[in-house]
């Protein structure tokens, strides 16, 4: 059975203002605590080609989003030379950076791609910020949310550079003021997250577990896991999963889904579920229905797949993809 069509609007190349286009979607706001900066090294025509680019969780759902016609609101820290770096690179169409400036550094990295895989040249890994640069992340991100009522938390590159709790507080107090929270997180970062009763969490099934959620990769055992979760506190629960296992969703009426991808070939697997993340966000923004807004996740999230460019993929692409993604009961 084919779904039937969803209808992602497909950017304006010349936006008029907001005041001009009241059916515009208000910004989703995205968490991207601690952005890295990326060099990769690509083989063109036999030479090096080097690209400079602004990345992280956050600045590659924040990316697809803008694709799919949804303006964000990034909210991040920037500090070091590889803030500085960061600041110029930000500015996507489509995404409003709010910033704060801090003494800690973001990370960074550089990969080499030419031979077809992801080779590390170097890590630099992001240091924690302060207290005070914390409680001014916290209340820049509380303010943008409270002000545009959706927001997605996205984790940092490393464990330590934020603390859960903050999760814990930004989930719970946005929450409680009528705001939608979204969540891709795993481990210390999701449990604090489902204190705080998020509407929507999605996790891939490794995530679960190394979290120790999930018994194996079948799935009854992952179902377990998403009931776990709704029990603790979670709306909507996308589970992601490797190869070609269909993804699973436990929606707010108790149905659980399979999400039956089409099949493309791979040209670089990551960044697959924080595409299909911004997906369902961007969809859910856009006023769709839970399921539509599945379909559109993963739709996003193949797209991704067939991409070198994590957090990439047009708006048209996503709604001929989106129209051959099957939902099934699961049994």
């Amino acid at each position: 059975m084919v779904p039937a069509r969803v209808g992602i609007p497909v950017p304006m190349a010349d936006k008029k203002s907001r005041a001009d286009t009241p059916d515009e979607p208000q910004p989703v706001v995205i968490f991207a605590p601690l952005p890295v900066l990326t060099v990769t090294v690509e083989d063109r025509s036999g030479a090096p080609d080097i690209h400079v680019h602004a990345g992280g969780q956050g600045v590659w759902q924040s990316r697809m989003m803008s694709s799919l016609g949804v303006p964000v609101v990034l909210c991040v820290a920037l500090g070091g030379e590889t803030g500085d770096v960061l600041g110029h690179l930000l500015p996507i169409e489509g995404v409003s950076v709010k910033s704060v400036p801090v003494s800690a550094r973001n990370g960074s990295y550089v990969h080499d791609r030419r031979s077809g895989d992801r080779d590390v040249v170097a890590e630099a890994a992001g240091t924690p910020l302060d207290r005070h640069e914390l409680d001014s992340l916290y209340e820049l991100t509380l303010t943008e949310g409270l002000t545009n009522g959706r927001v997605l938390l996205s984790g940092p590159q490393e464990d330590d550079v934020v603390p859960a709790d903050l999760y814990r507080r930004l989930t719970t107090d946005l929450g409680a003021n009528g705001c939608a929270v979204a969540a891709d997180l795993s481990g210390d970062r999701l449990e604090a997250v489902l204190a705080g009763e998020p509407s929507l969490v999605k996790v891939s099934h490794e995530e679960l577990l190394d979290d120790g959620r999930a018994k194996s990769d079948d799935a009854k055992d992952l179902v377990t896991a998403m009931r776990s979760m709704r029990d603790d506190g979670a709306g909507t629960i996308v589970v992601s999963r490797a190869g070609s296992a269909p993804a699973l969703a436990l929606i707010d009426d108790g149905d659980i889904v399979e999400i039956c991808m089409p099949t493309l070939e791979p040209a670089d697997s990551a960044g697959a579920g924080d595409s299909m993340t911004a997906g369902i966000v961007s969809a859910l923004a856009l006023g769709r229905p839970v399921r539509e807004a599945l379909q559109i996740g993963a739709a996003c999230g193949a797209l991704n797949v067939v991409r070198h460019g994590l957090g990439t993929g047009g708006a048209r692409a996503v709604e001929t993809l989106a129209e051959r993604v099957e939902l099934r009961e699961w049994t």
